[in-house]
């Protein structure tokens, strides 16, 4: 059952990006007159076909990692209730064990490891489970108080021989006006490609998100964030590519969906931790985000530019527009690599 679902996906993959590519193409025939964006194009046109296949499905990755971090991920990879993560760590580490032994030594995994998020879990399932009500896809649940005249307090300290005290009284005192000014001469010489002050960092954002298992792919590559990610849950529902919405193939998309979650539920009553694999990219979890205002602009950066994926951009987009609410003036330069030169004209 597995196998076959999984090939319905594949198979409906392939005719999905047959249709997808001339689309795609006709939407965008300036980029498309100049054979060098072709391999781009029939790029995008993958990506959306690739919401229909499974989680199961391969890829290929590189990775440079320390000994130090090598240990623990052969660690934690061991602790998972996952063959494949067993057999991953045992090749892992037949493939390092003889660079530094002395280094790569506790491997196997721990009662902590093992045992802690299966207990925690245990515990969850003994508490009254409500009905899941549908949430918005973003909602900033906390943030710094005061944000701007925190971070202003921070610019201050980083440029003064003042106790932080002081400096948030300062702060406090500053007219809109001043503190405005402040931030701009923050902000006077940053381009695009620039870092803002870490000063910034002190200042932090908590999101609740509802994401894609495409978008959650590429959310998880901010590091500097804190991302605490549970199951994915059929009961989220799906997103839906709107280019498969466009060439009328929604419907077909939902039916490999529905069928895929068929599967998914007679697999999870016997196997629950496997029963994800059959799921498809387009499947939701929940998702808590912590993180600063300087990753805030890094993520605005590169995923609320018009050249990211659409999913991820969106999501962006929605993470910045509620920010900017609580701290205006921190994020006043916050935007997409392309709005950056129309932001600054505005405001300078």
């Amino acid at each position: 059952m597995f196998v076959e679902t999984v090939q319905m996906q594949n198979d409906f993959y392939h005719q999905l990006y047959g249709e997808l590519r001339p689309y795609v193409f006709e939407q965008n025939k300036e980029l498309a007159g100049n054979p060098a964006n072709k391999s781009m194009l029939e790029g995008w046109a993958k990506e959306d076909a690739r919401y229909a296949i499974s989680l199961a499905t391969e890829t290929q990755l590189g990775m440079t990692i320390n000994a130090r971090n090598l240990e623990l991920m052969l660690r934690r990879l061991s602790a998972l209730p996952l063959a494949e993560a067993h057999l991953f760590s045992e090749k892992l580490y037949a493939a390092t064990k003889d660079i530094a032994p002395s280094l790569i030594r506790y491997t196997e995994a721990t009662d902590y490891d093992r045992l802690t998020r299966r207990n925690l879990r245990a515990a969850a399932k003994k508490l009254p489970q409500p009905n899941v009500n549908k949430s918005p896809d973003v909602r900033l649940i906390s943030e710094t108080r005061d944000a701007d005249t925190q971070a202003a307090a921070v610019l201050i300290f980083a440029s003064s021989g003042l106790s932080f005290d002081l400096c948030l009284k300062q702060a406090g005192r500053m007219s809109v006006r001043d503190a405005k000014a402040l931030f701009k001469t923050a902000f006077e010489h940053l381009q695009p490609y620039d870092a803002v002050l870490r000063e910034l960092e002190n200042v932090h954002l908590q999101f609740e998100l509802v994401t894609s298992a495409s978008c959650f792919a590429q959310l998880k590559r901010h590091r500097m964030a804190t991302i605490i990610a549970q199951d994915y849950d059929p009961q989220l529902g799906v997103t839906v590519p709107p280019s498969v919405r466009a060439i009328g193939r929604q419907k077909e998309f939902m039916d490999i969906v529905h069928r895929s979650e068929d599967a998914y539920c007679q697999i999870k009553h016997k196997l629950p931790f496997a029963a994800a694999y059959v799921l498809t990219n387009a499947h939701r979890k929940r998702v808590l985000m912590k993180l600063n205002a300087r990753e805030l602009y890094h993520l605005s950066r590169l995923r609320a530019d018009a050249h990211a994926q659409w999913d991820i951009r969106e999501l962006s987009e929605k993470m910045l527009k509620q920010a900017r609410k609580v701290m205006p003036l921190t994020l006043m330069m916050a935007c997409g690599k392309d709005s950056f030169p129309a932001l600054q004209k505005k405001v300078f």
